[in-house]
């Protein structure tokens, strides 16, 4: 599948419109034939910004135009859905746009720059869009990086926030937990150590730098020879997990057992096996 990178809202919106081109991008349609954005990466909406969205377009109108595309039914929303809630929820009949002919993977991308420009999306939110344009567009971890104009680390280590159970990240969606102390969680070896730790975090009110230090510690207590066969495996399962910066998991049976390691993209996987042959 082609993917044309890096163009931002720049490739939607002109760099410089004149007061007499504005008529010639710029369109009003009805708000009832715009629909929302089937690919749109962001989920929660604040309620309070929204808010004063609204107080302002009242005030001023729409200064900037929403974009969209033709669909079947009408259009579908690309980028401004903040603008676009706000102008429906007043009870106006139009709204300005600006009218792009773009792919399924162009309209993701757009949508996800558009957020992480205005820094709107939390990072649970920005991980699977990632996902998305992995596994629906076969975007690589560098194109996405290029895309949205960040480092690849950054986008490796925003993706490896889905290996954490479903409860702590939408611990991170509401914001009770950050992303710093989502990244320390990952080094505890198991779903209930990871969840009983980010618990902790909330009632304490552990600062990033306070969690780290705590994991650290509990990560390097000695194995203690009177310990369980279990407890053995699951420091194996820490080892594993730092050796490898990935989810690891040591599955026992009564004469055998088998090793598995976890990976979230092709380059994951390429990483993985370079550290393997070291």
């Amino acid at each position: 599948m082609e993917k044309r990178l890096g163009k931002g809202l720049g490739a939607l919106i002109p760099e410089k419109i004149a007061t007499s081109d504005m008529a010639e991008k710029v369109d009003k349609i009805k708000i009832s034939s715009i629909k929302p954005n089937k690919l749109q990466p962001r989920k929660k909406f604040n309620s309070e910004k929204l808010k004063e969205l609204k107080d302002s377009i009242k005030e001023k109108g729409v200064i900037q135009p929403v974009i969209v595309r033709p669909n079947e039914d009408g259009y579908e929303l690309i980028a401004g859905e903040r603008r676009f809630r706000a102008v429906k929820e007043l009870g106006y009949d139009e709204i300005p746009v600006i009218v792009k002919e773009v792919s399924d993977a162009d309209s993701l991308e757009l949508a996800l720059i558009e957020n992480i420009q205005r820094e709107e999306l939390n990072s649970i939110e920005e991980a699977n869009a990632y996902m998305d344009l992995i596994e629906k567009f076969n975007f690589s971890q560098e194109e996405i990086s290029k895309a949205v104009g960040k480092d690849k680390s950054t986008v490796s280590n925003t993706l490896r926030l889905l290996a954490l159970p479903k409860l702590i990240q939408d611990y991170v969606s509401e914001s009770l937990i950050s992303m710093g102390h989502a990244k320390a969680i990952l080094s505890l070896p198991t779903e209930r150590s990871r969840i009983r730790f980010a618990k902790r975090i909330i009632k304490k009110n552990f600062s990033v730098r306070q969690a780290e230090e705590l994991i650290r510690q509990k990560l390097q207590k000695p194995i203690r020879k009177t310990r369980e066969k279990d407890e053995h495996l699951a420091r194996i399962e820490e080892d594993l997990q730092h050796l490898l910066g990935t989810r690891v998991k040591v599955i026992q049976g009564k004469k055998r057992g088998r090793l598995e390691i976890f990976y979230y993209s092709n380059e994951d996987l390429d990483r993985i096996l370079d550290l393997i042959r070291r």
